[in-house]
């Protein structure tokens, strides 16, 4: 942000005009939200608190009660931020607690550019109010906008953030994005043209990044590709069938479970519309890799040595299809030394990435940091889960994902995860946008589900939320 400001200003436009833009932002998304009530702003000494100065005097314009509380006496302040205070006309406090109670409070203290912890009366501040009553600007006070984490024991959190230009990290990553409430990103006349030479390599993860593979009139089940998955032995199969199910719900026209001899009849019995193939010997999975569209291998496959010779006979495969590792298939494979095919998938939550790449994660200032070195080594796309799971591809792209409910921490939903990842590669699309669709996907029907959601329910509901990306002429009408 400090380049596309310095950058903007290069091309004849004023920080102060983007100042005065940022709080009307900041005033406006206000309006919009709440009825008009006692508003105490406070302001900080940079910048943030400019902001908080420019939207006070909006605030006030528009019949607002509202006064300013400021850590830095206005005498004090600098640059913009002063120019902003000068045009403030309306009651002016020190932050104390002696000051009048206001409803509403707005948080222009820091802002993104913190590095400190709070301290003081900003600290008690962020102690005493609750997230209902704190609209933030940028970014709640105390939390780093670069990372989203916490810079010491206290920071503020808001019901609502306006950010600008674009979000900040600390909007998409845990824990910071838990404390931002609704974040509103406003336009404040920055230039495009500094933004996109910036080369930005982080995005949040959302449809518009991706196209799913919808079928044409002409299409037929062997041009939607065909999908294997690895099953477990006896008693072991339920992970594989949910990957299945998920990879034909997902689209693939096709979906094998390749079973081990003792699992055969417990693998057929279940779902009808999935074939079933013996596997007797690693040459099975080979063949599977050879011939599939998309393998899943890792889901309750096993881990003893026999179970890794049947993944590297898949994995040694000169000409084969891409691979969706996960769960005990990354296990079988940590720590990493393989280099994959660029179109894999790795797969793993913290736990297994901890095994995988040894001190990667620790070492790493933020989860994306260390989805992009995993990717990097590997050669491969990463899927680091968790709340904010992390799509990471060996060239250094990397996505954040924000759907999804704690709901989704039930067994087999990583398995139903896999599964739409491979049905998606199946059909066409590059293990990237698979990988992000598939991801962004599982999240939102876990929104649609709700509590109870159990995974096959990822299963079921997955077309509802699929009909609401399909073109017009493929959608499901409801009758009334």
């Amino acid at each position: 942000m400090r380049a596309i400001d310095a950058g903007t200003a290069s091309q004849g436009a004023s920080t102060r005009v983007l100042m005065e833009n940022a709080g009307k932002a900041v005033a406006c998304a206000i309006m919009e939200r709440f009825p008009r009530q006692r508003t105490a702003v406070l302001c900080g000494p940079g910048n943030n608190g400019g902001d908080g100065w420019v939207a006070a005097r909006h605030l006030q314009e528009a019949g607002w009660e509202v006064w300013v509380e400021t850590l830095t006496p206005r005498e004090l302040l600098q640059g913009d931020a002063a120019a902003a205070a000068a045009m403030w006309s309306g009651e002016t406090l020190p932050i104390s607690q002696d000051n009048p109670m206001a409803d509403l409070f707005v948080d222009a203290l820091f802002g993104a550019g913190l590095s400190r912890p709070l301290d003081g009366e900003a600290a008690r501040l962020a102690r005493a109010l609750p997230a209902s009553r704190v609209v933030a600007v940028d970014v709640p006070s105390g939390l780093a906008g670069d990372t989203g984490a916490p810079l010491g024991e206290h920071h503020f959190s808001a019901c609502l953030t306006v950010t600008f230009v674009r979000k900040k990290l600390a909007h998409v990553l845990i824990p910071a994005r838990a404390h931002c409430g609704e974040v509103v990103v406003a336009d404040i006349g920055a230039s495009e043209r500094i933004v996109e030479e910036l080369g930005v390599q982080t995005w949040e993860n959302a449809p518009a990044l991706w196209r799913l593979p919808w079928p044409d009139i002409t299409a037929h089940k062997h041009a939607r590709g065909h999908v294997w998955v690895a099953s477990g032995g006896k008693a072991r199969t339920g992970a594989a069938r949910l990957a299945a199910r998920a990879a034909l719900r997902a689209g693939a026209g096709l979906v094998t479970i390749l079973s081990p001899t003792e699992a055969l009849e417990e693998n057929a019995a279940q779902i009808a519309a999935l074939m079933v193939r013996e596997a007797v010997d690693e040459a099975a999975y080979a063949e599977a890799a050879r011939n599939a569209s998309a393998l899943v291998l890792g889901p309750a496959f096993g881990t003893d040595a026999a179970h890794y010779k049947r993944l590297r006979a898949a994995l040694d495969v000169k000409q084969r299809c891409p691979i969706v590792f996960d769960a005990d298939a990354i296990t079988l494979l940590s720590p990493i030394t393989d280099a994959f095919h660029a179109n894999d998938v790795l797969t793993p939550h913290v736990g297994e990435f901890r095994r995988a790449f040894p001190g990667v994660l620790s070492s790493s200032e933020t989860r994306i940091d260390a989805a992009r070195t995993a990717a990097a080594y590997a050669r491969c796309v990463v899927v680091l889960k968790g709340p904010d799971t992390i799509i990471a591809a060996p060239d250094g792209r990397a996505f954040v994902n924000t759907t999804g409910t704690p709901f989704l921490a039930t067994a087999g939903s990583g398995d139903v995860l896999s599964g739409i990842i491979a049905g998606l590669i199946a059909q066409g699309m590059a293990s990237v946008d698979a990988a992000c669709a598939g991801v962004w996907l599982h999240g939102r029907v876990a929104e649609f589900t709700g509590p109870g959601l159990i995974a096959e329910d990822l299963c079921e509901n997955l077309p509802s939320v699929l009909n609401t990306l399909a073109p017009e002429a493929l959608r499901r009408r409801v009758r009334p």
